[in-house]
């Protein structure tokens, strides 16, 4: 099995700290962040970054449909670890300062794919799905927190 990777980063017109907050605030503001993709969110334990427990469905195409529940971590300042459960699946999300009250955050999700040619179109086609996803996702964020 290969590792498969998915990556997007956005900056945001707000401040770092203000942003990891949204980010971390599963209780309140990440719902509102989540597109169509998403469903059956609920917060088990916890809702503010480390200690929290989400759960939710990702329905990455027509066909797939994830079923997550995710252990929140926040091992470094900025950053929020995501690792599901019920799979190999892990997102990081990293947010940094880009000066003039800006924030870059860089989504980042690997799992380990699937073997034979499913694997490779898994491999083509999954991260730049996922990658439009995470993109939706930080429209909303930018639209939450950003200056107007």
């Amino acid at each position: 099995m290969a590792q498969v990777e998915a990556t997007t980063e956005r900056i945001v017109a707000a401040d770092a700290d203000t942003v990891f907050d949204a980010l971390a605030d599963y209780s309140g503001t990440r719902a509102k962040l989540l597109p169509e993709q998403f469903s059956e969110y609920e917060v088990r334990e916890g809702g503010d970054g480390e200690g929290t427990l989400v759960h939710w469905k990702l329905q990455a195409t027509s066909k797939r449909v994830r079923d997550c529940l995710l252990e929140v971590t926040e091992p470094t300042d900025g950053e929020l670890v995501e690792k599901d459960r019920n799979s190999s699946m892990v997102t990081t999300w990293r947010v940094t300062p880009a000066g003039d009250g800006r924030a870059r955050v860089v989504v980042t999700t690997v799992w380990n794919g699937a073997g034979g040619i499913g694997g490779f179109f898994e491999r083509t086609f999954a991260p730049k799905g996922l990658a439009r996803i995470y993109d939706a996702v930080l429209d909303r964020l930018d639209t939450e927190v950003g200056e107007q």
